[in-house]
């Protein structure tokens, strides 16, 4: 199934498993709003090209919608709006006072210049301006999407409206109103996810042997938290590949290494595939790269202890169920990322406020934070006997339900 029809049937089994009816279901299962875009950009060589870009708002009745933006050539309406569930859903779980939201363009970065990225970002604010804003829908950043770009977005925004507006955006630089600890936020919030699970599986953080696949933002962060742990990282990868090693990798290397898009493998020549590093032994499995990585085609492979969703995705509904099956503790992408999405909250009450905090204080917050959620799910996994995955979108749905009942019947 493709991501919305996967994510639409999982919150149909929740809404079934809590009691409610199918009134409820409908209501969940669509965003309220989708705009569709296009965005016409000068190129440097003189030329105008158009691209195509998308805004999902789910459910705005708990506050204003928030979500990232990402540039991918394979953004596709269908992906943005299952993501702007997901997110009303992550906001659930972690009780923020948002609905979820999402944005993205269709378009390659990776063969752009600053120049025309820039151009490109401004016009996408200019294009959704109507419907996003401090009170209305906060972006933030996504795939292939920094805090060059939020800087970019949120300089038009403030241009069109005629003041300056910080909370508009959140992943911004630190000079322009960014909080301490958002960069690493998604990576703290899955290595905090990884210190929970192990604890229930009984196994020791220290020496325990890591695969990350993907070394973007959030696998880069995540491996550099493991190897300071003291855990073993034995493997990594990128778009072009994995690497491999029993004895563990040395990251810091690596990390000085990789380019920008957190290329690193094509530096080396004993290169396995992704699917091979996936099916190689280890304690804790986290993908962290693109989704369907897990299928019913590999997962009886996967020799993992433990399964840390990191990307959005990684594993498909049947492999989520052999996984189980197999006593796998898999903490779904929906609890594992939401480190991103709550300290992009702390980000917009500091914005708020005009009070910024240190980045012991955002850590302990976040930590709270997921801490909380985790115990929350794993209990309801416990107590409805269902996966880790059910669970978390019976906590996020409880949520929507609670504040669709109370603002809107």
């Amino acid at each position: 199934m493709d991501l919305l029809c996967s994510t639409q049937s999982i919150i149909k089994a929740a809404v079934k498993r809590l009691g409610y009816t199918e009134e409820m279901y409908e209501l969940l299962k669509e965003p309220l709003r989708v705009i569709t875009v296009r965005i016409p950009v000068r190129m440097d060589d003189g030329s105008i090209k158009i691209f195509t870009g998308y805004r999902s708002q789910h459910n705005d009745s708990v506050g204003p919608t928030k979500g990232g933006v990402r540039f991918h050539p394979e953004v596709n309406e269908d992906e943005v709006k299952a993501l702007s569930i997901w997110m009303s859903l992550k906001c659930g779980i972690t009780n923020l006072p948002y609905g979820g939201g999402k944005g993205g363009i269709i378009c390659d970065p990776r063969n752009m210049s600053f120049g025309e990225l820039e151009r490109l970002s401004r016009g996408y604010v200019r294009a959704i301006s109507q419907i996003v804003g401090p009170t209305k829908d906060i972006p933030a950043p996504d795939v292939y999407t920094n805090s060059q770009i939020m800087a970019w977005m949120m300089d038009e925004y403030s241009r069109l409206r005629e003041f300056d507006s910080p909370g508009f955006i959140t992943g911004k630089p630190l000079v322009l109103g960014g909080s301490q600890g958002r960069e690493t936020a998604t990576a703290r919030g899955v290595t905090i996810c990884i210190e929970e699970a192990v604890k229930k599986k009984g196994i020791s953080l220290q020496g325990a042997r890591i695969i990350v696949q993907g070394f973007g933002n959030a696998g880069s962060f995540l491996a550099k938290f493991m190897y300071d742990a003291g855990a073993k990282v034995i493997g990594i990868s990128d778009a072009n590949g994995a690497l491999y090693d029993l004895d563990g990798l040395d990251i810091p290397y690596l990390l000085d290494r990789r380019d920008s898009f957190g290329t690193v493998t094509n530096l080396f020549s004993d290169v396995i595939t992704n699917q091979e590093l996936l099916e190689k032994e280890c304690d804790i499995l986290v993908p962290a790269a693109i989704s369907n990585q897990i299928t019913a085609q590999n997962a009886d492979r996967i020799k993992a202890k433990i399964v840390v969703e990191a990307a959005n995705g990684p594993t498909t509904l049947e492999a989520t169920k052999i996984l189980d099956s197999k006593e796998v503790l898999l903490v779904p992408d929906i609890l594992a990322s939401a480190g991103g999405v709550t300290v992009s909250y702390f980000e917009w009450v500091q914005n708020n406020q005009g009070y910024y905090w240190s980045e012991e204080e955002v850590s302990r917050k976040l930590r709270k934070v997921m801490v909380d959620s985790f115990a929350a799910i794993y209990s309801m996994s416990q107590s409805h006997k269902v996966d880790m995955r059910l669970a978390a979108y019976m906590v996020g749905v409880l949520h929507s339900i609670f504040i669709t009942l109370v603002f809107f019947l």
